[in-house]
């Protein structure tokens, strides 16, 4: 049964924002010069909360979208592996854990928790109004390092605001790439995506653009925040993976997007947020 859920809500893709959550705890760590285990877990506890309802969210709204489009009528909800009203229980009850633990963790968090939920779950109806639904994917996932700095630090820093941009830019970027399989799905269905609204090779475009807002900014940050080489390693090779995600995926051939989205994707937030953390270790 658990594994039918950790299907649902694709829990091997939490390695996408985890590690940038990291980046924004480390940060706050920094700057405070502490390091309270218990408050890690519960940073853990909360990302796994609001990833799940957020993801279950999304599966239950598109159910009957899903069961339409031949790539995705396999899922739980769909497929009937999971019954909606048994899909609606496990949204509240993550809903509900999260805005609990939310609660010991401190007064800001609290009170920034349903705001959270709001903007996470958003996206899933987004896609029904506007082709700008990939940025909103992307602010969605930015919630990480600013929540996890938060939780450290009961305050805000420009820093994680920085670190949520490349988040953002990142995660739409990708989100572009993935949304290539569905273009024709999407232009039938009237659900608004930059591939069904540009058509591929202007999809592809924009894309790489927002990857090299992404690519900028990542050493914006080495210059203002964490000038180490460490850093700049880790920021060199983040880059390197963008651009090859670039090369493999072409208007003429999307075959290896599966490959840009989840594997390279998944290399490249290890990468970038360890050699991140790293450098902030070391300063």
């Amino acid at each position: 049964m658990i594994k039918k859920y950790l299907s649902l809500v694709k829990f091997s893709h939490t390695v996408f924002a985890m590690p940038f959550a990291f980046i924004g705890f480390f940060y706050g760590v920094c700057q405070t010069e502490a390091f309270p285990p218990l408050l890690a877990v519960l940073m853990v506890l909360c990302m796994i909360f609001a990833r799940n309802c957020a993801m279950a969210f999304n599966r239950y709204v598109d159910r009957f979208i899903d069961a339409k489009n031949p790539r995705t009528a396999s899922r739980e909800i769909p497929s009937k592996i999971i019954s909606a009203g048994n899909a609606r229980i496990f949204i509240i009850a993550n809903a509900l854990a999260f805005i609990i633990t939310a609660y010991f963790i401190n007064s800001l968090a609290f009170m920034l928790s349903p705001l959270a939920l709001i903007i996470i779950c958003g996206y899933s109806l987004f896609k029904r109004f506007s082709a700008l639904c990939h940025i909103v994917l992307g602010v969605a996932l930015a919630i990480a390092p600013i929540g996890a700095y938060i939780a450290v630090t009961g305050k805000f820093s420009l820093f994680v605001f920085v670190i949520g941009l490349v988040v953002i830019t990142w995660v739409g970027a990708f989100d572009i790439l993935y949304s290539l399989s569905d273009e024709a799905f999407d232009r039938e269905e009237n659900l608004h995506s930059i591939p069904q609204y540009f058509g591929r090779t202007k999809a592809l475009v924009i894309s790489a653009l927002l990857h090299l807002i992404t690519i900028v900014t990542v050493f914006v940050i080495g210059v203002i925040f964490i000038n180490s080489p460490i850093y700049y390693l880790g920021a060199i090779l983040f880059s390197l993976i963008l651009i090859y995600e670039h090369i493999i995926v072409k208007p003429s051939d999307i075959s290896r997007v599966n490959m840009a989205f989840a594997t390279l994707n998944s290399v490249g937030s290890l990468i970038y947020s360890l050699f991140t953390i790293a450098a902030l270790l070391t300063m």
